[in-house]
This record gives structure tokens, sequence and C-alpha cells, in this order.
């Protein structure tokens, strides 16, 4: 089995938010490779993943970093795949706001799809959704989960109709 979407991190201690991505994936089936990659620890090791992944077959990157976050923009500018950006709120960020911007402020002509802070599972969903462009197996599988989505909240709906207040009027 070949990896069709490569998460990778700027260390491990985003393991537990881009879990959720693979957590995602999973669920899915898609095929996917999890590494530890710097874009300032390893720049080299980055950038000869950045430049081979196309041809190795991969067809989405998810870059999850944190603090300055360069990990996403960095695999941008050296590859023609979509690049999923995750601004992770580590232990040396501003709250997530310097990894967010980081990610999101790349120039013209290097494009990152950012999610939302430690938004890990948004990203798996929608490097999904890209694969399900071109593979309709997948495309059904996305379409079933979104389908479920919606059930879930006439699920609730249904369970707050039981719920009693004095001037509640549904």
């Amino acid at each position: 089995m070949e990896p069709k979407v490569s998460i990778i991190m700027g260390s491990t201690s985003d393991l537990k938010v881009m879990e959720n991505a693979a957590k995602i994936l999973d669920d899915f089936k898609i095929p996917f490779e999890l590494n530890a990659l710097s874009a300032h620890r390893t720049p080299e090791k980055a950038m000869d993943f950045a430049k081979n992944a196309y041809s190795r077959g991969i067809k989405v990157i998810i870059a999850g970093a944190g603090g300055a976050a360069h990990l996403p923009g960095v695999v941008a500018a050296l590859t023609p795949l979509p690049v999923i950006g995750v601004p992770i709120r580590a232990s040396i960020s501003m709250d997530g706001w310097d990894s967010i911007l980081s990610i999101l402020q790349m120039p013209p002509g290097i494009p990152v799809a950012t999610v939302g802070i430690d938004a890990a599972r948004n990203a798996g969903i929608l490097a999904t959704q890209i694969l399900a462009t071109g593979d309709q197996q997948v495309m059904n599988t996305m379409q079933n989960y979104k389908a479920g989505l919606t059930q879930k909240i006439i699920k609730a709906n249904d369970e707050l109709s039981e719920v009693k207040f004095k001037y509640k009027t549904n």
C-alpha cells in the first residue's frame, strides 16, 4: 500500500494535534505516512521531502507547525502538490497566533490552505475532499460522512426539543 497523503510535523511534540488528521484518514481508509521534519533543524531533509513527494505518488501534504511555523510554507515553495497547513498552539507560540499568521501570510504563487489552530481533523477532512475529486469511492464515503454530520444536528435538535424551560418556546 502506497501513501496518498503525507502528514508532516515540526517535531513529535506536535503529534497530539496531528494524530487527529491521521485518525480521519484511517477512518476514510486513505493510505498515509507520518513523519517529523523541521524546516529549521533538518532543512535538507525537509527540502528533499518536498522536492520528491510528487514523484513518490503523494497527492496531498498536511503540514503542522507551531511557533514560527515555517514548515508548511517551505514545503509549499518546493512542491507542486497542495499543502494544508495546521497551525499548532505550541509551548513557544503566542497562543497559536504566530503560527497561524506564518502559515496564512504566504507570498503570491505559494499558497498554503490553512485550517484553524490545532484543527488537524479538518486538515484530514480537506485532504480527503481533495482526493475525492478524482476517486468516486472516496467521494461516496465523503458524502456519507457529510450526511452523518447532518443527522447529528437533527438528532441534537430532537434532544433539545425535550429540554424544558419556563419561557422556552420550541
